[in-house]
């Protein structure tokens, strides 16, 4: 497979093409400037990283979508192993120079041609509802997850919490838990399925939710992500933080959170399915 990537002068490995993207040109470059000072960046991570442990890999984590590699990072920093698949060029050069991940690959998953059953472990945190064909995506991960392989993923909950974050984030939909069953369950056994960020749901529903409904917010949003994200600091990230850590314990034990703006899911791979034997990423 890596003679279908070429290592450029950062050490990322590229694919001679990249398909379009339903993401903002300038997306990385604005989450890097939040992400380590933000609570949402880090409860995220503090939730996935909870899962993780409770239904660990055994292998590396392909990171679909990895952005800056801010998840990558704290994976590894935890003691498992990741590789980075971003398509943007600065998330990717931003994980290889400024998070240094040992392997970042810069395309989408479907301009790298793994062979079937290679994978041993797939995450995708918030990348999903970027994807229009998200049917196609799910098929395309059992395709190339091995029997028994795991899928770490993270979504926006609840349609009626659209907005105009959705709107300039070029998300597709936000997600039910009738509908991630349905998507997910011919071909992957669901071995947790939780609610996460349950205090945001009411903040997100009057400040973003409603004025978008009405009309209010459909050109700009009222708070500005340095707010959102309480990159700032203040009182009110602390308090949100302090709430959003009761969370963490649940999700370490594997008891499901009932409601949240989020869904945080891990599937198994069905094992019923005669696959191809597993090949190599063959990063080399």
């Amino acid at each position: 497979m890596s003679r279908a990537l070429t290592l450029d002068e950062h050490g990322v490995w590229r694919a001679a093409s990249v398909g379009p993207l339903s993401y903002p040109v300038d997306g990385n470059a604005r989450c890097f400037g939040l992400e380590d000072a933000s609570f949402w960046f880090r409860h995220r991570n503090d939730c996935i990283l909870a899962a993780i442990r409770r239904f660990p890999p055994v292998g590396p984590i392909l990171d679909v979508g990895g952005g800056n590699g801010y998840v990558s990072r704290r994976i590894i920093d935890e003691g498992f192993d990741a590789i980075l698949l971003e398509p943007g060029p600065t998330g990717a050069i931003n994980a290889k120079t400024k998070r240094r991940l040992p392997e970042v690959i810069c395309a989408k998953l479907e301009d790298v041609p793994f062979p079937a059953g290679v994978l041993s472990a797939v995450g995708m945190f918030d990348v999903l509802e970027h994807i229009e064909d998200h049917e196609a995506m799910v098929h395309q991960l059992q395709r190339l997850l091995t029997p028994g392989g795991l899928l770490y993923l993270t979504v926006p909950a609840h349609q009626w919490l659209w907005s105009l974050s959705d709107v300039t984030a070029q998300h597709f939909r936000r997600f039910s838990r009738r509908v991630l069953r349905e998507l997910f369950e011919p071909d992957f056994e669901i071995a947790y399925l939780s609610s996460f960020f349950g205090p945001l749901v009411l903040p997100i529903l009057l400040l973003r939710s409603f004025p978008y409904v009405v009309g209010v917010a459909r050109r700009r949003n009222p708070l500005s992500p340095s707010s959102e994200h309480g990159t700032g600091g203040g009182f009110s990230p602390q308090l949100l933080a302090r709430w959003l850590r009761s969370e963490v314990p649940r999700i370490a034990s594997g008891r499901p959170i009932r409601m949240g703006a989020s869904w945080l899911l891990v599937a198994r791979k069905r094992t019923g399915r005669r696959d191809p034997e597993p090949g190599t990423l063959g990063l080399q």
